[in-house]
């Protein structure tokens, strides 16, 4: 294994949020116009993290055809991510045909972003830059849901949201533990982990509520 702190950490949380998904989906998303998309969220980030501690485990080269495979993978599913994430967004703030509208914007927008990181691109910056609009929009959302109607759980993915921003500033300043045995990568895993468990505690305390 030739990065083992990214890819342990890597298949933590990919492991995380296949739990949290098979919980939010066991609890019936469809009885909740947002339910799903929680769970195709949690989803696509645990195959995103799988295929990418794959790639740092096993295919960290290039030129193999693991990583020719897998690392487009990894990008592809963190579009999916952010579309989803796009598309809660608008679900808790706007009414349903706005909705319908911004997905509809949402999903040009992925394709777009599958083009470029597939024939132009495979940098994570990409990936990064096309995920944090997202994450901005999603904390939005939850803060004015908030305002809106005093519930903890919304304030609680406000909390996540800003934990997953200082991952991916962390991330991208490459900053970490040490540089062999915990790097920048496997620091903004267990950061992202964490702001995973709270948007998991807001989606399920959500669908509690209905």
């Amino acid at each position: 294994m030739t990065q083992p702190d990214v890819a342990l950490t890597d298949y933590a949380l990919a492991l995380e949020c296949l739990v949290f998904a098979f919980f939010l989906g066991k609890g019936r998303p469809h009885s909740q116009p947002f339910g799903i998309w929680f769970v195709i969220f949690f989803l696509s980030t645990a195959l995103a993290a799988a295929a990418g501690g794959t790639v740092h485990g096993f295919f960290d080269s290039p030129a193999s055809l693991g990583n020719r495979i897998l690392w487009p993978l990894t990008l592809i599913a963190i579009g999916i991510t952010a579309l989803s994430g796009a598309q809660i967004a608008a679900m808790l703030s706007f009414h349903a045909k706005t909705a319908r509208h911004i997905l509809q914007v949402s999903a040009a927008l992925f394709l777009l972003y599958c083009i470029v990181v597939l024939f132009f691109t495979g940098n994570f910056l990409a990936a990064i830059l096309a995920y944090l609009p997202v994450v901005l929009f999603l904390g939005w959302a939850f803060l004015h849901a908030y305002h809106r109607t005093r519930r903890s759980a919304f304030m609680k993915g406000v909390v996540g949201i800003c934990i997953m921003l200082v991952a991916a500033g962390i991330q991208q300043a490459r900053v970490g533990v040490h540089p062999r045995y915990f790097d920048h990568n496997a620091v903004y895993h267990v950061l992202q982990a964490v702001g995973m468990f709270l948007l998991f505690v807001t989606a399920r305390e959500l669908a509690q509520a209905k």
